[in-house]
């Protein structure tokens, strides 16, 4: 029998079932906390092997649900986002956890230390098949000030040093919109934080409770991990109850602070007061409005379309229902191809089959910034794709920069910069500054510019105060790299929370990240082979206009569940086909 209980779709919250869900968990809590690793490691194997049973019926259900043409490429997104992500963080918990019960950490190579005392830690690629599979794609994890090189040890895997570690239940309310996230963050709280997990999955996507269920059902059947279904009334009495030791959201700031500071009056006061309503532990991913900064350069007509291809891939990808999708794209204003730029999105938008807005409300906050802006352009679908360009950097009141869209709703700005230096300067300053939350920002940089102006685009990568930075590569690479880190730019509060506090996710369980600095090939092979640059990466199967990407990410997907070198050329056929 499933585990999966609880809803209160029309009805009163099922709190008996609920109750005896929580009991379960708080009764195997210290049992949890004080499991052997090899345990653990055994438990992980289980789920991984489950996961490749499970996967295409895991991504048949999603797409079903999201409505996507079962014969579609962008079926290739379920699987990136679902069984590829999950089976890539498995994979990365598994090397962690074997060094662990060898009584040793994970190493790493060309750790440095920058000018400004911050460490880098190199984390991607580790093996000779990242190196294939994700050719020419590095991440390096950012210390957060105050982490020393010879001390970052301290710094990892602080859960597995406790000397007597208390057993405490966790509940997890799962995101609605990428699969991947309600099962990474039970992961994440059992694994790193050594807690049982209540998950109480989202009306948009509960539909996956079962699937979840049998791939970590090591855990379900142990007793340290329950799915819960159920609506906002489950979720409030969920935060609310006296079991539960510590909360984590997926969602928006306007969920989070209803949950923190409740609604109405009471809560302003209380947010004035500095008394919470919720008096236990919460840490939270929010999104916002991500940026992705164009910096001039000499682009030929090739580069500007498939620049584009990548721009609108940020933008459409999952209809647009990414907590670190685009929203606000940074040209230069002196840059002569500008024009030219934005008509190959004006292309792709109207070209690019129309999706059907799976995420509840798209069309009220597609409506809302099609409001604010008489000459917003719309290119059809049942919430039309819409482009906003020529807003008012100094605008003070833009909705663009302070409202995230959460669907298929892209706006420009021009910045001034006389050259790549000051233009970088200034957009760096916009973006820290002007726009609303801090989880991941993209720059699009021609291999001639990061040679002749290296200095400023290492000090933008420094100063841009986001979780994953991405350069020529999506800062979303960042959520599929188990090795990376995930989660918004340390320093939000309680009281402002922007795109949410603490780390989310990172299987080297590093505990006081600033960010991960992601990079890519500016050309895909083989257009990358004949500018120079030997990386062998095709178009990435999460571009939106990938032909092959349903057939190549299911094969990526099979081989992070069983890894093994016979199903590379498979790969690469399905790859090069994109």
């Amino acid at each position: 029998g499933s585990s999966t209980v609880g809803s209160d779709t029309g009805s009163a919250v099922d709190r008996t079932n609920l109750d005896r869900a929580i009991g379960e968990l708080r009764a195997h809590a210290d049992e949890w906390v004080r499991l052997a690793v090899d345990r653990k490691l055994a438990m992980l194997l289980t789920a991984r092997r489950n996961l490749g049973r499970c996967g295409r019926r895991w991504v048949d259900a999603s797409v079903a649900a999201k409505r996507i043409d079962p014969r579609s490429p962008w079926v290739g997104e379920e699987w990136v986002t679902g069984p590829w992500a999950l089976a890539a963080t498995i994979d990365g918990l598994l090397d962690t956890l074997s060094a662990l019960a060898s009584g040793r950490l994970p190493e790493f190579k060309g750790v440095t230390t920058r000018d400004d005392g911050r460490v880098v830690v190199p984390v991607f690629p580790r093996t000779v098949f990242d190196r294939l599979l994700l050719s020419g794609i590095t991440a390096e994890v950012w210390m957060q000030p105050g982490v020393g090189a010879a001390e970052l040890g301290e710094h990892m895997a602080s859960f597995y040093r406790e000397r007597e570690p208390r057993g405490r239940v966790a509940l997890v309310l799962g995101a609605g919109n990428v699969n991947s996230i309600p099962p990474l963050d039970v992961l994440y709280r059992l694994i790193a934080r050594g807690q049982v997990v209540l998950l109480k999955m989202s009306p948009v996507n509960d539909y996956l409770a079962g699937a979840l269920e049998e791939v970590l059902e090591p855990f379900v059947t142990a007793g340290f991990l329950r799915v819960v279904r159920g609506g906002a009334e489950a979720g409030e009495y969920l935060v609310r109850h006296e079991a539960i030791d510590e909360v984590h959201i997926t969602g928006s700031a306007a969920t989070h602070d209803a949950i923190v500071w409740g609604v109405g009056e009471e809560a302003a006061g209380r947010r004035r007061n500095g008394k919470p309503l919720l008096e236990k532990p919460i840490s939270s991913e929010l999104g916002g409005v991500g940026p992705v900064i164009v910096v001039p350069g000499p682009w030929s007509a090739s580069d500007l379309r498939y620049q584009a291809e990548h721009v609108v891939t940020m933008k459409l990808h999952n209809a647009g229902c990414n907590c670190v999708a685009a929203q606000v794209l940074l040209l230069p204003r002196e840059w002569p191809p500008r024009g030219a730029f934005l008509d190959e999105l004006r292309r792709l938008m109207a070209a690019l089959p129309s999706r059907v807005a799976f995420y509840p409300g798209a069309g009220v906050r597609q409506r809302a910034a099609v409001a604010a802006h008489t000459g917003a352009e719309l290119f059809g679908g049942d919430v039309p794709r819409t482009l906003i360009t020529g807003l008012d950097p100094e605008a003070t009141h833009e909705y663009c920069f302070s409202s995230e869209a959460f669907g298929e709703v892209l706006a420009e700005v021009s910045l001034p910069g006389a050259d790549t230096t000051s233009f970088l300067g200034n957009a760096v300053a916009f973006c820290n500054r002007r726009l609303a939350g801090t989880l991941g920002a993209n720059l699009l940089v021609h291999p001639r510019t990061m040679r002749e102006a290296a200095a400023a685009l290492d000090r933008a990568v420094a100063d841009l105060e986001y979780g994953a930075v991405g350069v020529n590569v999506w800062a979303a690479i960042a959520f599929l790299l188990a090795q990376a880190t995930w989660g918004a730019y340390p320093g939000h509060t309680l009281e402002d929370v922007g795109s949410g506090i603490g780390v989310v996710r990172n299987s080297f369980l590093f505990d006081s990240p600033q960010k991960t600095v992601a990079r890519g090939p500016f050309r895909s092979f083989p257009r990358s082979f004949m500018h120079g640059d030997f990386s062998l990466l095709p178009k990435p199967p999460w571009f939106v206009t990938n032909r092959t990407a349903h057939c190549t990410a299911r094969r990526v997907a099979a081989f992070a569940s069983d890894p093994g070198w016979r199903q590379v050329p498979g790969i690469f056929w399905s790859a090069l086909r994109g």
